[in-house]
């Protein structure tokens, strides 16, 4: 199928994060209501619109940023909350470090979108066991860390991605905002 004819298929429907309760439900529903965000921003986009930059100097895409997200769910919640340590990057390597958002105008949307899910699967799955107090080795030795501080982490990472994400699809088509709730 060619990059103007797949579609990105419509996102997973968005569940209301908690707002009382236990604290390790807020923030599994808070990434998760990032989660959905991402997604919903690339729905119903060919593959060669989620491929399409911004304006220049700026080559960031939507796609980018889908594969970015999927090498950090591995990197954060698998290599390092789980302590899979010999897990590598999917798409990054010591040769491209930014291979994620540089490699997307030859990358296989509709791949990279599926990648993206089994990650997100994999993360949680890697992590569920986990209590948030346990303390994880972090890509800096001397710097060990919570799976709090991980989930915390991608919070924001999720965040400030999805305010990108939002330019670039208002850029593409003019649609803008949060999830529709």
């Amino acid at each position: 199928m060619s990059d103007t004819t797949w579609t990105v298929p419509p996102a997973p429907r968005f569940v209301e994060e908690p707002v009382l309760g236990d604290e390790r439900p807020m923030l599994e529903g808070w990434l998760d209501a990032h989660r959905a965000t991402l997604r919903w921003k690339v729905e119903g986009l060919t593959a060669q619109q989620a491929k399409t930059p911004s304006d220049p100097p700026s080559a960031l895409t939507l796609l980018g940023l889908v594969r970015h997200l999927a090498d950090n769910e591995r990197w954060w919640f698998r290599r390092h909350g789980a302590e899979d340590v010999d897990l590598r990057d999917i798409y990054c390597t010591d040769d491209w470090p930014d291979a994620d958002f540089e490699g997307v105008p030859d990358a296989d949307a509709a791949a990279d979108l599926a990648t993206y899910e089994a990650e997100v699967l994999a993360a949680r799955e890697a992590v569920a066991g986990r209590s948030l107090d346990d303390v994880v080795q972090g890509p800096a030795p001397s710097r060990p860390r919570s799976l709090r501080w991980i989930y915390l982490h991608m919070i924001e990472e999720y965040a400030r991605h999805n305010g990108h994400a939002d330019l670039l699809r208002e850029h593409l088509d003019g649609v803008t905002g949060d999830f529709p709730r």
